[in-house]
């Protein structure tokens, strides 16, 4: 599924984590799941995440660690912790320790999803927010897409045709793109827009004549994941 939302989901009861990671991907989210704090470590080191999801109760060590751990490695995206206690201090304690969210055991699938997404619309909004597009990390507030060692530096407009593309997830038409991006001005055309793709293309494509990540689809354009 082009550019859909990874979920990282740290829980070692086998039969929970299989059943959300169902139903994430069933709503359109990417899972991946760790039963333990060390899977935990090493898989969150397989790229970028737009949410994290870490119980508490780990049988190698604490949630809470984990995500302080997380947190003071640069993971900027929410965190929701899952504990079977609901006790105000073991709440404040989560939070503490850099989780953006709580909730107790057993809870409803749509509460845990109603909530994800506040968060997540939040987040996309915020200074913080980080990307994936193709094989690069963008920071639309950097203004920059990364790839290693390699910076390449965007334009505003690209900056926000990048940003409006993603959060679509899906083909948007040139007239919708050069609304959102430019405003209703008369004075702009779609040429400009196609300009603008032109040139991004040059910027972040290996052959830009054969377009990759971002490509033409039914009279719109469309970021692949």
């Amino acid at each position: 599924m082009p550019n859909s939302k990874r979920i990282f989901l740290v829980d070692d009861d086998d039969m929970l984590r299989e059943s959300l990671a169902e139903q994430f991907s069933i709503s359109g989210y990417q899972p991946v799941g760790a039963a333990n704090a060390a899977e935990a470590r090493e898989k969150a080191l397989d790229g970028l995440y737009e949410f994290m999801i870490l119980d508490v109760s780990l049988p190698d060590g604490d949630g809470r660690e984990l995500c302080r751990e997380f947190r003071s490695k640069g993971v900027t995206c929410p965190i929701l912790m899952l504990t079977a206690s609901d006790t105000d201090e073991d709440t404040i304690a989560g939070l503490q320790a850099g989780a953006n969210d709580y909730i107790a055991k057993p809870f409803r699938f749509a509460v845990l999803m109603a909530r994800i997404e506040a968060h997540l619309r939040s987040h996309e909004t915020s200074e913080e927010a980080i990307y994936r597009i193709g094989p690069y990390t963008f920071r639309p507030s950097a203004k920059l897409l990364l790839e290693g060692e390699k910076r390449i530096r965007l334009t505003e407009k690209e900056t926000n045709i990048l940003k409006f593309l993603q959060r679509a997830g899906d083909t948007v038409s040139r007239d919708v793109l050069l609304h959102e991006v430019w405003g209703y001005n008369p004075a702009v055309t779609t040429h400009t827009l196609e300009t603008h793709i032109y040139r991004l293309r040059q910027k972040i494509e290996r052959d830009a004549a054969h377009a990759q990540i971002l490509i033409t689809e039914s009279g719109g354009y469309r970021l692949m994941g």
